[in-house]
């Protein structure tokens, strides 16, 4: 009986048929498998933008899974409770499902495990979500990476596996748990209007997660020479795919080596990037004050501005700082729920070295507003941007704007992309920035552009000062 009794994949980031570890397991073990998502206090207390490209990836995932005669069942609630709930509604013995390496994930994760291991069930995690799974990585000297570029040196020739081919089909259970609805979960409530606006920028799913590949595939050659800049499409767009899962970093890993053995162009920088999100898990899962607190400690002392309505805090919010660059960056998020990498450097410095600003608000705002969002990466790059985390020159790095956007978007394309005040003819893209944004911001595209809230020689200054004079915690 055992051996017949269902498998419960309770599923997560990971909304994928190929490259999946836990899926390949389940599948081939002969078992029935009833594919399963929890809507629990963890998914409840994402941003308003990821939580609702999350319930667009259960729609489509829902579909492939269809497609194939399985459900995906949907419940509410204590992930631990429900587990065992659907269980015992349906004989199940054993539960899979990926790894994830927040703290909040990690905790509740252990915990299930423990309490299920006492009533004599399987509870097994797999790999997927990473190329390298964080304690397998280490010095010579056997402890955890801090600097980035070492640790690209450690992985860059050391095998990758394979990726796991596509499920095609999944051994059904006799009779299928209850399921809540999907529109129950209620995903995007917080989207409010915003959804309209995001919505076309945005193609959920695997199949569109690997047709972003291929397409990238064909220009990568340019990946190095354009990747930073702004009025250029130079990027993977990848990242919101493989926040979710919706393609495994193992499928881009060789897609990109393959196309290296060719002698492609671009390959070597792209892999270093992919690494990069590696290296940002890696210290999440050693350090887990990452997402949390300073990863320095010294910096606890810094005077930040820790108030989230302090005018300048709510002109940047708004995308009205007067720096063209910073808020065209800003209001691409708004619009498309993304916002180009070089921007949100530019972006982050502004807030939390010309406006002085503790990063956390700062990475709060990109949780709440980015369908990409990661909370590893996310919390990597606002403290190495700050000066608080992995960099080896920290605070001194003080992009300046205008320079950025100089350098970066050198005819003015990204920013008259989305900035409409000031121009007698904007286009649809600035526009639609004034049907993302909140009413209560009462903003209008007539309205004047307003002056810098602080100018960048005084921001730089102030900033410096405030490094040079800080006490050691």
């Amino acid at each position: 009986m055992q051996e017949q009794a269902p498998i419960v994949l309770w599923f997560r980031r990971d909304l994928r048929l190929s490259d999946h570890p836990a899926l390949t397991a389940a599948a081939e073990s002969g078992r029935p498998v009833i594919p399963l998502f929890i809507h629990d206090d963890i998914v409840d207390q994402m941003g308003a933008a990821p939580k609702w490209r999350l319930g667009l990836g259960l729609e489509a995932f829902k579909a492939s899974l269809a497609n194939m005669g399985s459900r995906l069942i949907f419940r509410r609630g204590d992930a631990l409770e429900q587990v065992q709930r659907v269980m015992a509604e349906t004989g199940a013995t054993s539960v899979f499902w990926s790894r994830a390496y927040d703290p909040a994930s990690i905790e509740r994760d252990k915990k299930i495990k423990s309490v299920l291991a006492t009533e004599g069930v399987t509870a097994k995690s797999f790999s997927g979500h990473l190329l390298f799974e964080p304690w397998t990585v280490a010095t010579k000297s056997g402890h955890p990476f801090r600097v980035f570029t070492p640790m690209w040196r450690a992985v860059q020739g050391r095998e990758v596996q394979l990726p796991d081919a596509p499920i095609t089909a999944l051994k059904a259970p006799v009779s299928w748990p209850a399921s809540d609805g999907l529109s129950d979960c209620r995903l995007g409530g917080a989207m409010n209007r915003g959804a309209r606006v995001v919505r076309p920028h945005v193609q959920p799913g695997e199949r569109a997660a690997l047709d972003h590949l291929e397409e990238f595939l064909d220009r990568i050659v340019q990946y190095s020479d354009l990747r930073d800049r702004l009025d250029q499409d130079g990027t993977s767009n990848l990242s919101e795919y493989l926040s979710l899962g919706e393609i495994g970093p193992r499928t881009v890993w060789h897609m990109i080596q393959r196309a290296a053995l060719t002698g492609t162009r671009g390959t070597d920088a792209f892999l270093r990037q992919l690494v990069w999100r590696e290296f940002a898990y890696h210290l999440m899962f050693h350090t887990p004050q990452l997402v949390t607190s300073n990863w320095k400690p010294e910096w606890d002392s810094f005077p930040w501005n820790t108030d989230p309505d302090h005018p300048e805090v709510t002109a940047w919010r708004q995308a009205r700082t007067g720096i063209p660059v910073v808020d065209a960056g800003l209001r691409q998020m708004y619009v498309t729920g993304r916002m180009h990498n070089r921007a949100r450097m530019i972006v982050a410095s502004y807030l939390t070295k010309h406006l002085m600003t503790h990063w956390k608000i700062g990475m709060e705002w990109f949780e709440d507003c980015l369908v990409d969002w990661d909370p590893a990466c996310n919390a990597m790059g606002w403290q190495w941007v700050a000066g608080s985390g992995p960099d080896a020159s920290p605070f001194f790095r003080i992009f300046n704007p205008q320079t950025q956007a100089e350098k970066f978007d050198p005819d003015g394309v990204f920013v008259r992309h989305w900035i409409a005040e000031g121009h007698a003819e904007p286009g649809n893209t600035a526009l639609s920035y004034f049907d993302a944004a909140p009413r209560s911001w009462g903003l209008r595209p007539d309205a004047n552009y307003p002056k810098p809230i602080v100018e960048l020689s005084e921001g730089r200054t102030r900033a410096l000062r405030a490094y040079e004079s800080r006490k050691p915690h």
